[in-house]
């Protein structure tokens, strides 16, 4: 493994995979680190991605897989481990023991929790964060999938085509996600859709059993008969290991600019870390390829 590459790319989830294809192109040595055996990042456990060009629909393994193939094609090197020990320092970059001319930071976002009781007591014991890992172990059972987002519809829609009774519990009136999903969602036999819930509490002795809910107008309670709920509320971008670093917005994620500059020069930020509009595939993938050129740009400065 190159311990001195032109662009050292923090995360392999799609802003990494792209950065990493521009990167060579441009002829630019490439390390890709990606803290999971598996490239992809979230985009990995989508189960189906249907507004990717090019793709009518596509599941999110799939894509991973041809992504990280061509960037291992073109010669970028994919190492699972994570990136840890930044030391971002103008003109002295290191991370661990890599010291490269330009870092691309891209280290995505994990899934927020609903810190309920419970929730930690079943974890991998009836509590998820991925239907797409997890759902072939609640075929044909009942389940709640918690969230108003993209996400949470298309978990909700996945857990269905396994024979899943699913019960979509949403804090607000109003969905977050796209018209489309929402009307499948509405549209299918083996989906229940309550709102404006709050889960309260799971529960359970050795698994899940139940989901205790309040409603967020009138204060009346509920118990769902449950075998698994799946949480789906939103994501937190991985930058606690940068903070120190590089400028960090409201949400904890990187300012910078269309450009991915970080203000640190040789440093950018691509996809889920970086604060932006809109937090798609396309959008990460758009934010590796200019992070890739810009820190072409800056290394032949």
């Amino acid at each position: 493994m190159n311990r001195t590459p032109d662009v050292l790319i923090a995360g392999g989830g799609p802003a990494g995979l792209t950065a990493a294809i521009y990167a060579r192109r441009a002829g630019l040595s490439a390390v890709v680190l990606e803290k999971e055996p598996m490239p992809g990042g979230q985009m990995a456990t989508t189960p189906d991605i249907e507004n990717m060009p090019g793709f009518t629909a596509i599941d999110g393994f799939s894509l991973s897989m041809k992504m990280a193939e061509q960037a291992k094609e073109l010669g970028a090197e994919i190492a699972a481990l994570a990136a840890t020990d930044f030391h971002l320092e103008p003109g002295r970059l290191r991370v661990m023991e890599y010291a490269p001319k330009t870092v691309v930071l891209a280290m995505g976002a994990r899934r927020k929790r609903l810190n309920v009781p419970g929730e930690d007591t079943f974890a991998g014991r009836g509590v998820s964060y991925c239907a797409v890992c997890d759902g072939n172990f609640f075929k044909n059972r009942p389940v709640a999938v918690i969230g108003g987002g993209n996400t949470a519809l298309e978990d909700a829609l996945h857990l269905a085509a396994l024979g899943c009774d699913v019960t979509l519990i949403h804090r607000r009136d109003g969905f977050r996600g796209s018209p489309p999903l929402l009307e499948r969602i509405r549209q299918h036999p083996a989906i229940r859709v309550m709102t404006p819930w709050l889960p309260v509490s799971i529960e359970g002795e050795t698994v899940v059993t139940g989901l205790r809910l309040t409603h967020a107008v009138s204060g009346e309670t509920a118990v769902l008969p449950l075998s698994g709920v799946f949480v789906c509320i939103g994501t937190i971008a991985n930058t606690e290991d940068v903070k120190q670093w590089v400028p960090l917005g409201p949400e904890g994620r990187i300012l910078a600019g269309e450009d991915c500059e970080t203000g640190v020069p040789g440093v950018f930020a691509a996809g889920d870390v970086r604060e932006k509009p809109l937090y798609q595939i396309v959008t990460a993938a758009a934010d590796g390829a200019v992070a890739a050129m810009r820190a072409a740009a800056f290394i032949s400065r």
